[in-house]
């Protein structure tokens, strides 16, 4: 057997075996982050419940300043809607889906060819201040490359969380007077 049809066969065997191990991977994944806020949940549900506000502590608008972002719908709660464009992050839109005043904010977000997921902001609050859980989920479906990439999820979106929380915190507290 010639050196040309073993490496044929160990290419062919490699994509058969990754293909093979993708489909045993998590087809839905969530990621969730978690905040102490000293700062009433009515507070910090206004940055949550309207889109331009979120744009103030998202650390995807201070990763792209040069973002183009275009808003529909009502200037806040269920209905609206932001798409953006942007160099760094690509193209999709996130729209509000669910709100409950000092309780929950739900989006729908759509990253076009990449897929769709659903986010969610739940409020708790405790002693004059507010516990917030930011969640991600999303369904890979049965893209091989997605289920691989989907490992990733917890360490990119995860960090991404976590500044996005710290910024809210920051706003809110300062509005808050804490």
């Amino acid at each position: 057997m010639g050196f040309l049809k073993k490496f044929i066969i160990g290419l062919l065997g490699a994509v058969v075996l990754f293909v093979g191990v993708a489909f045993l991977l998590p087809r839905d994944v969530s990621v969730s982050r978690e905040a102490l806020i000293n700062a009433p949940p009515d507070k910090v549900f206004a940055y949550l419940n309207d889109l331009k506000k979120f744009d103030e502590w998202s650390p995807w608008s201070k990763g792209d300043p040069d973002m183009k972002q275009t808003y529909t719908g009502p200037s806040a709660g269920v209905g609206q809607k932001v798409a953006w464009q942007s160099n760094e992050y690509g193209s999709g839109s996130q729209e509000i889906v669910a709100s409950e005043p000092g309780k929950l904010v739900r989006t729908a977000l759509d990253f076009g060819d990449q897929g769709t997921a659903d986010a969610a902001f739940k409020l708790e609050g405790f002693d004059g201040g507010t516990r917030i859980t930011w969640e991600f989920h999303t369904d890979l479906g049965n893209n091989p490359m997605g289920r691989w990439m989907g490992l990733m999820f917890e360490t990119w979106i995860g960090a991404d969380y976590e500044a996005g929380l710290a910024s809210l915190k920051e706003l809110a507290e300062k509005e808050a007077g804490s």
